[in-house]
């Protein structure tokens, strides 16, 4: 499976049960940890390990390599790495205070220029 196509079923795994404030971003001019880092925001911990939990059980569906899981145990924030996608499950208050977005300075301001423009 494609990275891009990984990110995509990502993306829908956790737009299909109301993930909030979904970002994909691009960072392999940047790192070569992974392709995408996709960040997600859970209203409550409850839903962030519901949402955490949809996009591995579709991920296997779609026999992507599902490397592991970070973080059930609290749900204030879960890692699902998917080898070439990255997905970071948060509760608001661990997004605002960690502020993922911030540390890709570049990326964010290729987000800030596209929809500017």
């Amino acid at each position: 499976m494609k990275s891009e196509e990984l990110r995509d079923l990502v993306v829908k795994a956790l737009d299909d049960l109301k993930g909030i404030d979904i970002v994909t971003m691009d960072v392999r001019s940047l790192t070569s940890i992974t392709d995408y880092m996709v960040i997600c925001t859970g209203r409550s911990t409850r839903q962030v390990k519901a949402l955490a939990d949809n996009v591995a059980v579709s991920a296997k569906k779609m026999n992507a390599t599902f490397v592991r899981t970070e973080g059930e145990r609290e749900s204030e924030w879960i890692l699902v790495d998917l080898g070439d996608v990255v997905v970071h499950v948060m509760t608001p208050a661990t997004r605002a205070f960690y502020g993922l977005e911030d540390l890709w300075e570049p990326v964010k301001e290729l987000r800030e220029n596209k929809s500017s423009s």
